[in-house]
């Protein structure tokens, strides 16, 4: 049953993160880009990563009840998916810094180049120990891939375990959801155009509420199997590993029915898509002929007796068209 869940939510959260990104790519080229905006979408592309090249990977894991994808992919599967994870929850975290503007050009597009590249860097350097002591070993006759860690390396890893779930999501995700919900009760009372704005703190705060929840028992299992003294129960591990990947199904969702700006955005692109395919439609039907068959016919013939006769008789000088003839019954001269 697992890896049939993981395909669908694979496919529709793929799906949805690609209308988003199309969505935003058409607002930046018509010139209504935001730095809010540039945030989001670049949360879409990171869900439609992790989609994309680790969820199929463990959807194959399931299937086959082995590991066989070989050393590389044992290594960097999980340090690539961790770091996808950390960035999620940095980008959200970036947001608080972040001013959305309705209309108009990106106002500092360095600042927002910049945050992303560190933010970037700092998600892959984190996860890096996890990369480091991942080897493919021999379980029950079955090839599994986990984390060996050697005698000299075990109380910095047992360090790192415990700070590493705590700066990587604990701390932003708390400081997020505080900053967005302190936001959302200025804009309401404070701002100047507070429906505006307390609906973009809305959004965002459902978001960074969302990522919070679906992803608090990966890293609550994660903890566990590395600090504890027993392995957490297998139902609350595949729990938790669907709910990390269901996270990227979420986040579109929350922006096509909260955020007005991709609301409207998906109207636009599901019009232009109706319209270019009647326009099709119509260019590819067949012209019809209105009236009964014998209208037609009589149509048909008149058309060419007048061609005939116009060929026939050419234009005279001094009249303003070509001569026609009407065709009358011949009649007896008179004596």
């Amino acid at each position: 049953v697992v890896p049939v869940i993981l395909i669908g939510i694979c496919v529709s959260g793929a799906v949805g993160n690609v209308l988003v990104l199309l969505i935003f790519a058409r607002d930046f080229q018509a010139g209504k880009g935001s730095e809010v905006k540039a945030l989001l979408a670049s949360l879409a592309s990171t869900d439609l990563a992790v989609l994309l090249l680790c969820a199929p990977v463990r959807a194959l894991t399931y299937y086959k009840q082995t590991w066989t994808l070989g050393a590389f992919i044992c290594s960097t599967t999980d340090w690539f998916q961790h770091s996808c994870v950390v960035a999620k929850t940095l980008i959200l975290a970036a947001t608080t810094r972040a001013e959305h503007t309705p209309a108009g050009p990106l106002r500092q597009p360095a600042w927002i180049h910049g945050a992303l590249a560190s933010i970037w860097v700092l998600s892959m350097l984190l996860p890096i120990p996890q990369m480091l002591f991942a080897t493919v070993a021999q379980r029950g006759g079955q090839s599994v891939c986990l984390s060996q860690i050697p005698a000299c390396a075990s109380e910095f890893m047992s360090l790192f375990y415990k700070i590493y779930p705590a700066a990587a999501f604990a701390v932003p995700a708390v400081l997020t959801l505080g900053y967005h919900t302190s936001a959302l009760h200025s804009a309401v009372n404070r701002a100047p155009s507070p429906r505006h704005q307390s609906k973009v703190t809305l959004v965002l705060l459902c978001l960074s509420g969302a990522l919070g929840l679906t992803l608090l028992p990966e890293w609550g299992t994660f903890a566990w199997s590395r600090l504890g003294d027993r392995h957490p129960p297998v139902g609350l591990v595949v729990c938790a590993q669907v709910l990390l990947y269901a996270s990227s199904c979420v986040s579109p969702v929350i922006l096509m029915t909260m955020y007005d700006d991709v609301r409207q955005g998906l109207v636009a692109l599901w019009l232009l898509g109706t319209c270019r395919g009647a326009t099709h439609a119509r260019s590819n039907r067949c012209p019809t002929s209105e009236g009964n068959g014998a209208g037609s016919g009589a149509n048909a013939v008149g058309n060419a007796l007048t061609a005939e006769a116009e060929k026939t008789f050419p234009a005279v000088p001094g009249f303003p068209g070509p001569r026609r003839t009407l065709l009358t019954p011949e009649r007896s001269p008179r004596c």
